[in-house]
């Protein structure tokens, strides 16, 4: 196996790595891991600013890849895919809590359905003696 086909399997395996455990985890664990992951990513980019005479091109050669940029690219792909995995659960798990306090809402202040019948089903209403409503009017005039 070649050295370019080696970091091509772990960057694969580091993808799905990466999607699975943010599909799977939503704790307090996962985001433990999440901000190990950054501390690391905030290390190597210390590192580099400090070292930038060619330590990922080293890397990168060791991996089979011909440039550190390339390394550091392919880095920032699976570092990219976790983020949207991540907003993308983030924004779902908003979302429910949206609509379920908009259902709560809703139920909330709705009227008792004792009081909606008495409304509009009352004699009153039945018989004509109540004016209709200006909605009825202009369903009428068409």
């Amino acid at each position: 196996m070649s050295r370019q086909s080696l970091i091509q399997v772990i960057l694969i395996l580091g993808t799905l790595a990466v999607a699975w455990r943010l599909l799977v985890g939503s704790g307090q664990r996962t985001q433990a891991v999440r901000r190990l992951g950054l501390l690391a990513l905030a290390a190597l980019a210390v590192y580099s600013i400090i070292d930038p005479s060619g330590t990922w091109t080293r890397v990168a050669n060791w991996f089979g890849i011909g440039r550190g940029a390339d390394l550091i690219l392919y880095g920032l792909v699976v570092a990219f895919l976790g983020f949207v995995v991540t907003t993308y659960k983030r924004f779902r798990a908003m979302e429910t809590r949206y609509t379920r306090l908009a259902r709560r809402i809703a139920l909330d202040e709705a009227r008792p359905a004792a009081e909606h019948v008495k409304s509009t089903a009352s004699p009153d209403t039945l018989s004509g003696d109540t004016p209709p409503t200006s909605s009825v009017k202009a369903a009428d005039a068409d």
